[in-house]
């Protein structure tokens, strides 16, 4: 189990990050990205097992700047909500959340090198954090949201990179996916027979299989560039 703290912004802006540690010394850090469901319990599960693994994992809150302690499931009320949400910060003059991202790296950075995952829109914020942002040395998307269009594709990441996508996500269609492979071949691209969301276990969209290769996956790249 882990606790909140506050971090800062180089602009100032102080806003809540959930960290979990592992009982010993920390082997690197790693910044887990919140999907438009906040730092619910899902995204706190997800720090939790990279600090069981032995990472200081810190998941920033990046919807403070719009409206602070968003906890939300995933009814399509919900759904209505965090898309509201995503869209007040994506508007918010730059570089907005991305700074609170470079906070969460900077804390992230006590325990040695740092890797990032996000997931839905936190893998979209992933992928321009690997294009962006200093301080990384890997990062991971799931499902990225508005990653594959050609705007957020013509970014280049400054550090590797693997990106997990379902065949059949509504939001994600396969030939952008496929698009994207060809301008990256550097990334590392996995595509798996599931649809949005199959990484979390709370959601009617969960896919086990697809959730446990790409959970191992991701483990197996974190450990060869972080240690």
């Amino acid at each position: 189990m882990g606790n909140y703290v506050e971090l800062k912004a180089v602009d100032g802006f102080v806003f809540p990050a959930y960290v979990a540690g592992p009982a010993g010394r920390p082997r690197a850090g790693i910044v887990a990205v919140q999907e438009i469901f906040g730092v619910n319990s899902h995204i706190r599960s997800v720090a939790d097992g990279y600090a069981a693994q032995g990472y200081l994992a810190v998941a920033p809150a990046t919807f403070h700047r719009v409206k602070p302690g968003v906890d939300i499931g995933y009814s399509p009320e919900d759904m209505n909500a965090g898309t509201a949400l995503k869209a007040a910060v994506e508007l918010l003059p730059a570089p907005g959340v991305m700074a609170d991202l470079q906070a969460a790296i900077g804390h992230a950075a006590q325990a040695g090198k740092v890797g990032m995952v996000g997931f839905c829109w936190g893998g979209l914020l992933t992928w321009r954090a690997a294009c962006n942002l200093d301080g990384l040395a890997a990062a991971v998307p799931y499902y990225g949201g508005g990653m594959t269009t050609p705007d957020e594709a013509a970014r280049r990441p400054k550090v590797p990179v693997m990106a997990h996508f379902g065949d059949n996500d509504r939001w994600i269609p396969p030939e952008s996916i496929e698009a994207f492979r060809k301008a990256h071949p550097e990334v590392e691209v996995h595509v798996y027979p599931a649809g949005h969301g199959f990484n979390c276990d709370q959601r009617g969209s969960y896919d086990e299989p697809a959730a446990r290769a790409a959970g191992e996956r991701t483990n197996a790249f974190f450990a060869q560039h972080l240690g």
